[in-house]
């Protein structure tokens, strides 16, 4: 059991999520292991130069990402567990 736990925590590091914000303007992406990879603004965003929607929308974009993060994380050790929640993990 430890080594597939092992090797599904390894396995989240290579599969990713994505959220948007403010209709696509801003998106993040991160892995399994809640791990942000990368946050995409579009141009047109900053052309407002409204600095606290802009915050607002990368707050809620990065949220929503870790959100589905550690929902994948749960969908796959549920795999593993079958259903068992191991405190910890």
């Amino acid at each position: 059991m430890q080594a597939k736990i092992a090797r599904m925590q390894e396995e989240l590091r290579q599969k990713t999520v994505e959220a948007t914000s403010g209709g696509g303007m801003v998106r993040v992406t991160c892995n399994g292991q809640q791990e942000i990879l990368s946050i995409a603004i579009d141009p047109e965003l900053l052309e407002e130069k409204d600095v606290e929607m802009l915050q607002d929308l990368i707050l809620v974009a990065v949220n929503e990402a870790l959100k589905r993060s550690r929902e994948l994380a749960q969908e796959e050790l549920a795999k593993i567990t079958g259903g068992f929640t191991i405190p910890g993990l």
